[in-house]
């Protein structure tokens, strides 16, 4: 942000901008095409001054002003100021609040819109009160086309500093059944925090569609065109959701250079940027199980090995192996293993928000938020509905299994789901997050576990003692050693 840049819509011309956005990729662009559409004019900025000019040109009816140095930026904005960040998260985030201090005033706005790790969030928060600027964590989710048309917004926060944006993140917002899909969550880091575990659901769901995709493609045979109506005809039904809804059509896609279908011709390593991982760490700092969004983040890892899983395949050369039974029970199959799987996958992560609320003080709604889930964002999906009704009728239940409706939804899909998790393993096809979602299942509703042998064993050789199920206290045995 070097040069002076006062590229501006002909809208926006003798007009201060009623709030300010840097960081003009993608997903930039589009969230401040969105605020400008509902009658807001945006100041914009980001770090290339050809792209600012290109960006204004490109829209020349819209109220926009583009500014290369951020001085500027700010002083094209109305007070208090109200300044949007859709930068990478980490040090980018950093760099860009020390610039923007001396130049806002007390009483001004900084939005991070990014996807900020949440710990960092309350930092940036509590320094940024010493000089009594106000700043908010707010997750957004919808990808590209939901910034434009409308996302899932996530804020967290002091709720003075939410109120300076609540109207303008109404009106941006996707909305059901006229509903925005926006709701101040709590203090602190809680946007980012929720933000944080939306992402995590996201990993675990689309690792199950994955692992489904590849029972179809290595169980039966399907080639991806074959299956894409699979899946379009799941969306209908009971498994509705975004991510089955765009899996179909991206099985239906053929690639314009080969005339095979694209998913075959795209190489089989998934990145990831590290909100999935963050789910995983926090929650085992928690003490709280996720065993199908770990699975998911430890899948993208191995996929990451390719050359080593060439190497390994080369070296076991283990033929592949088909479903030998009727196709179409396989099929049924799947889609109801795919709905019990999810119901898991779903549990587990709010039982994580649960959890964080009570350790962070964050005071969560869950219903609300389950709400706020139903549009714009990735995990969007029918079955969010049932869960926010479930959740608002009885804020307290401790986890999704114990609620009868899914009771009874995983009592008639749990079979389906042991039939394929036990076909994969006979096929010798990869299913962690269904399987795992299985084991979850199978552990949360088994009175006794095994975990008094693993007690007994660390009493023995670390005297760390073990409790009974017949008397109170604390118990340490003298365990009989080898001579």
């Amino acid at each position: 942000m070097r040069r002076g840049n006062r590229a501006e819509g002909s809208k926006a011309r003798m007009k201060r901008a009623d709030v300010g956005l840097i960081g003009l990729a993608a997903m930039g662009q589009n969230l401040a095409l969105n605020i400008e559409s509902r009658g807001y004019t945006v100041a914009v900025s980001t770090r290339t001054a050809q792209t600012i000019q290109d960006f204004i040109a490109a829209h020349p009816e819209k109220r926009l002003i583009g500014r290369d140095l951020l001085g500027e930026l700010v002083a094209a904005i109305a007070r208090p100021h109200r300044i949007i960040l859709m930068v990478k998260a980490g040090e980018a985030v950093d760099a860009l609040i020390d610039q923007l201090k001396p130049l806002l005033e007390p009483g001004d706005l900084i939005v991070d819109g990014g996807n900020s790790y949440f710990v960092d969030t309350e930092r940036r928060e509590k320094e940024l009160a010493a000089l009594d600027i106000r700043f908010l964590g707010a997750g957004i989710s919808g990808g590209e086309v939901g910034a434009l048309r409308g996302p899932s917004i996530m804020p967290g926060g002091r709720l003075e500093a939410y109120e300076m944006v609540r109207d303008l993140f109404i009106a941006i917002a996707a909305k059901v059944d006229g509903n925005p899909c926006v709701a101040y969550l709590g203090p602190g880091g809680a946007g980012h925090y929720v933000k944080m575990v939306h992402n995590g659901i996201e990993y675990g769901q689309m690792q199950l569609i994955a692992e489904t995709y590849d029972l179809l493609r290595r169980g039966l045979g399907l080639p991806a065109p074959e299956m894409a109506p699979i899946f379009a005809a799941w969306n209908q039904g009971e498994v509705q959701s975004y991510l089955v809804e765009i899996t179909a059509r991206v099985l239906a896609e053929i690639d314009g250079d080969t005339g095979v279908p694209l998913v075959d011709v795209i190489l089989d390593e998934a990145e990831q940027k590290g909100t999935g991982k963050w789910t995983s760490q926090n929650a085992l700092d928690l003490g709280v199980p996720l065993p199908t969004i770990n699975a998911a983040v430890e899948a993208r890892l191995l996929s990451a090995l390719k050359e080593e899983r060439v190497v390994a395949a080369s070296l076991y050369d283990i033929p592949e192996r088909r479903f030998a039974g009727a196709p179409d029970q396989l099929i049924s199959d799947l889609g109801k293993a795919f709905h019990a799987a999810s119901i898991c996958c779903y549990a587990q992560g709010l039982a994580l928000l649960r959890e964080a609320s009570h350790k962070y003080a964050y005071d969560l709604n869950l219903g609300e938020i389950a709400g706020i889930w139903r549009g714009g964002c990735i995990i969007r999906a029918g079955l969010l509905n049932h869960i926010r009704d479930v959740l608002e009728s009885h804020p307290n239940l401790l986890n999704l299994l114990l609620d009868d409706g899914f009771r009874s939804a995983l009592l008639g899909s749990q079979a389906a789901l042991r039939r394929v998790v036990s076909t994969a393993i006979t096929l010798g096809i990869p299913v962690p997050a269904l399987s795992s979602a299985l084991a979850y299942f199978d552990a949360y509703q088994t009175a006794r576990l095994p975990a008094n042998l693993i007690q007994a064993q660390r009493d023995f050789f670390g005297a760390h003692t073990f409790r009974r199920v017949d008397r109170e206290g604390t118990f340490h045995r003298l365990w009989q050693t080898p001579d």
